[in-house]
């Protein structure tokens, strides 16, 4: 463990009001967690007093090593996390083109858009969370695209909002007894962050995301900070009434490379 600059007292903070990385004051070296209670859970890692000065140099292919992929899908899946896990998007589903398939990203993307845009109009207009990802096929058809929802959908009006092909939806009820929808959509994320990281080595093009999300249904991020991870993650309970968190993973436990680092989980 590093230790903490000497001077001034040390005091843990719990920062309430600020939702992004901008927003935070910089602190001493010492434990940071992000606190997303709409997805049960808090993750952060230990923060140095040394801050690397960084310069932007423009995207090179050559410059994105493997390590650079696995933290973007890292982030990635974590983020696609919360999100799922916020709005209850517990049904996973699957949409494939008829006939010779779809190669061409950009147009894949533009078919998903007009896709939700139908789905929504058909469900009576109102903005619903949704999240989606692409997959290349195997066989070599092009490529697929994997969703989430958090509401029932008929399946005729999947079925007339993308057009194009085969449908397939369902929702992720194979959990053990007791568990919500919180657990569901937890589920469905996992499911989209799998392919979600295969994007990120399969077939990248820069400038087009991995993965998309609805607008506007972004969970709040809270933030604590304190001198050791346990003195962070008692006061993450705070936000969960006192509450224990359900699963509790430290980086000690596995071959982790990067800086010491946490997780946990609230039942919902």
């Amino acid at each position: 463990m590093v230790a903490v600059h000497s001077g001034a007292p040390w005091s843990p903070t719990r920062n309430l009001a600020s939702t992004s990385r901008s927003g935070r004051t910089p602190a001493r070296a010492g434990w940071e967690l992000c606190v997303c209670v709409a997805a049960g859970e808090a993750g952060g890692s230990f923060r140095y007093s040394y801050s690397p000065r960084r310069s932007y140099e423009g995207y090179c292919p050559s410059a994105y090593s493997a390590r650079t992929a696995a933290e973007a899908a890292r982030r990635a899946r974590a983020k696609l996390r919360r999100y799922c896990a916020a709005n209850g998007l517990n049904r996973l589903g699957t949409l494939t083109y008829r006939g010779d398939g779809c190669y061409d990203p950009k147009q894949l993307r533009q078919d998903v858009g007009e896709f939700f845009r139908r789905m929504r109009s058909g469900l009576g207009g109102k903005a619903l969370p949704y999240a989606w990802t692409a997959e290349w096929h195997k066989s070599g058809h092009g490529q697929h695209v994997h969703f989430a929802v958090g509401q029932y959908v008929r399946r005729s009006t999947i079925e007339d909002a993308w057009r194009r092909g085969f449908v397939h939806i369902k929702l992720l009820g194979d959990l053990s007894v007791g568990s919500g929808s919180l657990e569901e959509a937890r589920r469905a994320a996992g499911y989209l962050s799998k392919y979600v990281g295969k994007a990120f080595t399969e077939n990248r093009i820069h400038g087009l995301h991995r993965y998309e999300v609805a607008q506007g249904f972004q969970p709040a991020i809270d933030y604590v900070q304190a001198r050791t991870a346990d003195e962070a993650l008692e006061m993450a309970c705070g936000f969960f009434n006192g509450r224990r968190p359900q699963h509790v993973w430290r980086s000690q436990q596995s071959d982790w490379p990067r800086p010491p680092s946490v997780w946990a989980s609230w039942p919902g």
